[in-house]
């Protein structure tokens, strides 16, 4: 497989973990960090990470308006509930240093 290939594939298929988190609005950031050790928050940070790398300028905000497909205020007040105790607790046991 040629680079320009494995790009394709590989944006494609971002293209589609991104359509995927944004339709499951009902499963919490916390509850993907706790099982997989990543969230939409940790994909945007990568994604402004990679175009600071090309030298192209992306803010925070505008990183996960490119995750979230709305301002993430606006997700947070539309999808985002209280964690729970054992989410926290879970959270806390999982990202001990």
């Amino acid at each position: 497989m040629d680079d320009k290939t494995r790009t394709e594939l590989e944006a494609a298929a971002f293209r589609r973990l991104v359509q995927h988190l944004r339709e499951r609005t009902d499963v919490q950031n916390i509850d993907l960090m706790n099982l997989a050790g990543f969230c939409r928050n940790c994909l945007s940070k990568w994604y402004r990470a990679a175009a600071e790398e090309k030298g192209v300028p992306l803010s925070d905000p505008q990183a996960r308006e490119i995750v979230y497909g709305m301002p993430y205020e606006d997700w947070k007040a539309k999808h985002q509930k209280e964690a729970s105790g054992d989410q926290k607790k879970a959270f806390a046991d999982t990202h001990k240093h």
